[in-house]
């Protein structure tokens, strides 16, 4: 490691103006050597002589996978520092084998879609999204149209599948309710780490079984493709909401559909399977469904927690201190 490392920059353009301004670059050139461009869209545009000498890359959104190939060409590749999300699908298993460190933001993208998952249960609890329809539709005596007794957000169980990075911020963020249970399914979660985030760890059927609001925090992985189908969707109590800020096909959609047309299940998504969901799609007709255009991560000022995250993690390479964020090989193969 040098004082100041060679370090290279790649992602979208566009996603480079967004999360790195003024404050951000002038602390970047306080740390490193930069070359000209300091960013790129993916490494095949990079000098091979560049490449053969550059320690550290920052990516973000927008950088295609990294290949074999490409980190043979890069054999001074010390560390890889992500302003964004997961990593599963940028680098290759075998980084790590080559001694390459691996860094992640996760931690504060985890902020704004747990802040999204609050929010979205607070108004499950009232069931704010479909009875504002009925409200448009209804204006005079709109409110003898529904049952208000069971309108509220004291007592609830929440049901939270994933003790994930976000699943365990959301539970955080649950402390400021006056919940009844909080319940996790997850089989790989530690009981006393749950019980110390304020929650019990229960199998999934058993979740399911309780949930009046239903929020999911899991990866998506083969094994947890269509993890919530139709018998899983069966067990939840009536009138429940579930809400899906992780990845689509963590959903059978038609099952979802089925259980929200019949009017037993309402749904807020932030990710859907497909997605985007085709233009006249049945999910996008029904009151009780809110389909949000998978915002619910960091967007515009909410990036820079991001980049100052991976300049933070820069900072530590350079005085050979730990990476905040670091990445182990078993913790890439469960995340999202």
């Amino acid at each position: 490691m040098t004082m100041r490392p060679r370090v290279l920059l790649a992602m979208d353009p566009a996603t480079f103006a967004l999360q790195f301004g003024p404050e951000e670059l002038t602390r970047l050139a306080g740390l490193a050597t930069l070359g000209d461009p300091i960013v790129v869209s993916g490494l095949d545009a990079v000098d091979p002589a560049r490449l053969a000498e550059t320690e550290v890359l920052i990516t973000s959104w927008g950088c295609p996978p990294i290949t074999a190939a490409q980190l043979n060409a890069a054999p001074r590749l010390r560390t890889v520092l992500h302003a964004a999300g997961s990593v599963r699908s940028l680098v290759p298993p075998d980084l790590h084998d080559r001694g390459v460190q691996v860094a992640t933001a996760a931690t504060m993208n985890a902020v704004p879609v747990a802040e999204y998952t609050l929010a979205a249960i607070i108004l499950a609890g009232k069931r704010v999204l479909p009875l504002a329809q009925v409200g448009r539709e209804q204006p005079v005596g709109w409110q003898n149209s529904f049952a208000t007794r069971t309108l509220s957000n004291l007592g609830r169980t929440i049901g939270i599948v994933g003790f994930s990075t976000i699943g365990r911020k959301v539970l955080d963020l649950l402390r400021v309710l006056d919940t009844g249970s909080v319940l996790v399914a997850d089989p790989f979660a530690d009981p006393d780490l749950v019980r110390a985030a304020g929650a019990e760890l229960l199998p999934l059927p058993e979740v399911l079984g309780r949930a009046e609001i239903l929020s999911l925090h899991a990866p998506l992985l083969p094994s947890t493709h269509h993890l919530i189908g139709g018998a899983e969707l069966a067990l939840l109590p009536d009138g429940a909401t579930l809400i899906n800020t992780a990845r689509g096909g963590i959903v059978d959609s038609a099952a979802l559909l089925a259980e929200c047309a019949s009017g037993r299940l309402d749904a807020i998504l932030d990710v859907t399977d497909p997605e985007p969901l085709p233009a006249g799609h049945p999910l996008l007709a029904l009151p009780n469904v809110t389909v949000t255009p998978h915002l619910a991560g960091s967007l515009g000022s909410e990036t820079r927690r991001l980049s100052h995250f991976a300049l933070d993690g820069l900072a530590a390479y350079v005085a050979g201190e730990p990476l905040p964020g670091a990445v182990t090989p078993e913790a890439s193969e469960l995340s999202a």
